[in-house]
This record gives C-alpha cells, structure tokens and sequence, in this order.
C-alpha cells in the first residue's frame, strides 16, 4: 500500500513537472514564433501604419563598453526585457528635438504600458545636458565617442546611414532591431503599432 502510494506521489509530482516546464516553454517561445510568423506572412498592423518589418530581424549587441549621458556604463544587455523606441543622430538638430519630443508623447500616451517601454537616443554629440535636462527618463548614448558609429551602424537598412536617416527604430525585448519607421510617419500610427505589438507579446 505504502509503495503504491509513493508510485503515485511520484507521478503526480513528475506530471506537475511537465507542465510547469511546458508553460515556461511556450512563455519565452511564443514571442519568437510570433514575430517569425510576423515576417513570413509580411503582417501590418490594420489600418493605415507604414510601419517597415526588418526582415529578417538584426540581433543588435554591445561589442564595447558604452556609457551613457551622465557617466554610468550601459549594460550588455541594455536591449533585453523592454521594448526599445531608439533614435539615432549625430548633433541634434532641430529634426532630432522634435523627433525626442514626439517619442516622449508616445511614450507618455502608454498609460500601464509605459514600464514595458525605454527611449534610447544614440549620438555622437558631446555636450546633451541641455537634452538630458529637457528628457531625464530617455537613455541616452553618447560615449565613447569613436564607437559610437560601431553601434549606430547596426542600425543601416538598405545601406542608409541610421546617423542620417532620421527614423524612429522599434527593438523587441530580446534584443532584436524589427522595425523602423519612415521620417514623416505619423506619431498616432506608430503607438498604433507599438499598442498591438506589446497587446499580442508575453515578452517585455
């Protein structure tokens, strides 16, 4: 009796076993079968979104030790667990302050979501005090200088410069650079996007 009894502790506890490890399978599987399915089946957001997939997505990485405005190193893994909305210019012009500013109100206008979600600006500039004053929650990337360009360039699509193609970038929470958004888009239509991509993913 006693064996019989132990047989069957010794299943339930292994059966409990499986389907712990099957949920946590499907939680960090799910996202990339998502967003693969996103690419084979060239998926747009409904409605008017102009939105551009990154097909296939970029892994982008930390080849050196970045820091960021205020002097702190960046992590390594500074693209994992969030979504990051990055922009990306070499002195910020007037296009740059507009364009942090439309990001900040689209960030804003997330309500729950916006833990979910960091602003990243990557820049050669030097002197961003003014930039950091105006936006203290965005990350911005500034150092070492001459390496800059080594992260900024992982970001080129059809062999445009992302230091001068003035676009909005979309990172997925595991690190991957999958979509981009055109100078003139409209900021209503990339919180569309954004609002569906967080809705639909467990990740980040």
């Amino acid at each position: 009796m006693q064996i019989e009894t132990d047989n069957k502790e010794y299943l339930e506890r292994q059966r409990s076993g499986r389907l712990m490890l099957l949920s946590m399978s499907i939680f960090f599987i799910a996202p990339i079968v998502a967003v693969i399915a996103m690419y084979k089946l060239d998926w747009r957001p409904k409605g008017e979104s102009i939105g551009e997939l990154v097909a296939p997505a970029k892994l982008l990485t930390m080849h050196y030790a970045y820091m960021s405005s205020d002097g702190s190193l960046v992590k390594p893994d500074v693209w994992k667990d969030k979504w990051s909305m990055v922009y990306i210019a070499g002195n910020c012009d007037e296009k740059c302050h507009d364009k942090l500013h439309y990001m900040r109100q689209l960030h804003t206008s997330l309500y729950k979501e916006i833990p979910r979600m960091q602003r990243v600006f990557i820049t050669t500039a030097h002197d961003v005090a003014s930039i950091k004053q105006d936006y203290p929650d965005m990350l911005i990337i500034n150092q070492p200088g001459t390496e800059i360009s080594t992260l900024s360039d992982q970001f080129n699509l059809n062999d445009a410069s992302a230091m001068q193609a003035n676009r909005v970038y979309l990172v997925d929470p595991l690190g991957h650079l999958m979509m981009n958004y055109a100078p003139d888009t409209d900021p209503a239509l990339i919180r569309k996007d954004v609002i569906r991509l967080m809705k639909y993913s467990w990740a980040g």
